[in-house]
């Protein structure tokens, strides 16, 4: 399981200097209240993440998922 950078953060590639471009796989739990109009469609009026894990994070521009690195927003 890789980190979320939190906002003094960001990822980097250490293979290749990406700070920009990332393929993100996550799965997220949730709980939504579904609103429904009398013709049936529906509208999500409010969602609470109860989970969210990162799966993957792979470097868009070399393709490693081996050197993705957090680091800070100012080291970047």
């Amino acid at each position: 399981m890789i980190d979320l950078p939190d906002p003094s953060q960001r990822w980097r590639c250490a293979g290749c200097g990406n700070l920009t471009r990332f393929d993100v796989t996550r799965s997220r739990r949730t709980t939504e209240f579904w609103h429904f109009d009398l013709a049936g469609e529906h509208a999500v009026d409010d969602t609470e993440l109860l989970e969210e894990n990162v799966e993957s994070v792979r470097c868009r521009w070399c393709g490693r998922d081996d050197a993705i690195e957090v680091v800070a927003r100012t080291d970047a």
